[in-house]
């Protein structure tokens, strides 16, 4: 039987909330993956927003991190501000959106890794108190998909950090990326 996103959240927050906040059972990687259907992106929303502020009422520091922000702070540092983003607007018009798809994706993976943001946002939080919570991943497709993202953070990051992922459950691993890529089997992290 299939569980509610709200029944998920509270299994999540009860192992946020526990005394050793370990959601994950590698020591290296604390990571864990919340799923959830692509069309439940504002319900999910609310949920975040009320799982902040249960979790800091209990006295843990939440730090909330919305990759699209982190996409769109990237492509502003290479690409000059807001005129180098219409530049691209413009090149995408002119030369076809497969090839801005490419140059936003190589920006995100080697010129300004979005996991090297990441980890600028989250460094030095106490992983005995604190939670980073990863949002707003699905405004990335289809430029970047978040496989690789907690795999790069692997050993660099001690503290509890949730991606809260927008996609469907293809067997007991397999997350289809906004239901639509082709499922990743690769993930390590506990997916509630």
């Amino acid at each position: 039987m299939t569980r509610s996103l709200k029944e998920r959240m509270q299994e999540l927050e009860t192992h946020l909330l526990s005394p050793e906040l370990r959601i994950s059972a590698y020591h290296d990687m604390p990571f864990a993956i919340f799923r959830y259907n692509p069309e439940e992106e504002f319900e999910m929303r609310a949920e975040i927003r009320a799982l902040t502020t249960r979790l800091g009422r209990q006295g843990r520091q939440v730090r909330e991190v919305s990759l699209v922000s982190l996409m769109f702070e990237a492509l502003e540092e290479v690409l000059g501000g807001e005129e180098g983003l219409q530049g691209l607007f413009r090149a995408e018009e002119e030369h076809g959106v497969e090839r801005a798809i490419d140059t936003v994706h190589r920006i995100l993976t080697e010129v300004r890794p979005l996991d090297e943001k990441v980890f600028e946002r989250l460094i030095g939080l106490d992983p005995k108190n604190s939670v980073g919570l990863l949002t707003r991943a699905g405004d990335l497709f289809p430029v970047f998909r978040t496989s690789a993202l907690l795999e790069n953070l692997m050993g660099r990051l001690d503290v509890p950090i949730v991606l809260f992922y927008p996609g469907t459950l293809e067997g007991a691993v397999g997350l289809r990326f906004m239901a639509v890529c082709e499922a990743e089997h690769n993930y390590r992290p506990k997916i509630y």
